[in-house]
Formats: structure tokens, C-alpha cells, sequence
């Protein structure tokens, strides 16, 4: 039986072990055939969903979606109007998270500049603000 080990698919996609198990118990890689030995036959191509898997996270994505953009992908139809609509989502999620950071940030700052940064932590404006509730964005 022609393939690879699981630790060759690690080692080629620079993926744990333990992290293969996982996709496969989430959906994201079908169960492999096994040998005689039992132990598991990875098709070539699995390293190509699996670097497909990493860099969808790196964009953002949760395993969630990575599943529904990878059954796009083999769905034999042309899946891309479906595939910019969830693009679109996630970069429409990323400015709002963005928008909070920056929200933060600017509370943070703000703080900051309260503190005169010589008395005792029990007068300290910065601890009181988040005590007293004064960092809600």
C-alpha cells in the first residue's frame, strides 16, 4: 500500500501527530486505510489539505469553516461566488475586531496617562478604572 506514515505527514507539513488525529476526528481529513499492521496509510495528498488546513487558519479561519471551505473545494461545482460571500465575512469579522483592538488600545493609552506612576498600588487610577468598571468599550 503506497502512501505516508503519519509521522512522515508531520514532518512534511510540520504538524504534530496528536494535530492529524484531531482533524481526523473533526472531519477535516478522511480516516486513512490501514495495513495489515494497522498502522495508518496516509494518501500523498493529505499534505496538501493539511497545508491548505494551516494556512486557512493563518487567514483567520476556525476549523469550522476550514471543514465547509474544504467540502466547497471538492464539491465538484464552481464553489467560488460561496467561497468570497465567507471571505467577505471574515474580513468584514477581522475590521470590527480590529476596530475594537483599536478601541482598546485607545482606553489603554488613555489610562495610562492617569497614572503618575509614583504612589502605592492601592491609589493606582489604572486598577480602580478596571475595578470601578471604567474599561467597557
Amino acid at each position: 500500500m503506497s502512501g505516508l506514515t503519519r509521522g512522515e505527514v508531520g514532518k512534511r507539513t510540520n504538524v504534530n501527530v496528536e494535530t492529524l488525529r484531531y482533524y481526523e476526528r473533526c472531519g477535516l481529513l478522511p480516516a486513512p486505510p490501514r495495513t495489515t499492521s494497522n498502522y495508518r496509510v496516509y494518501p500523498y495528498k493529505t499534505v496538501e489539505v493539511v497545508l491548505f488546513i494551516k494556512r486557512a487558519q493563518d487567514l483567520g479561519f476556525p476549523l469550522k469553516e476550514i471543514k465547509e471551505l474544504l467540502a466547497l473545494r471538492s464539491a465538484g461545482r464552481p464553489p467560488c461566488p460561496e467561497v468570497c460571500k465567507r471571505t467577505e465575512a471574515k474580513l468584514s469579522n477581522i475590521d470590527e475586531r480590529i476596530q475594537t483592538l483599536q478601541s482598546l488600545r485607545q482606553l489603554l493609552v488613555q489610562l495610562l496617562r492617569k497614572c503618575p506612576r509614583n504612589q502605592p498600588v492601592t491609589t493606582c487610577p489604572i486598577l480602580e478604572a478596571i475595578e470601578n468598571e471604567e474599561t467597557r468599550i
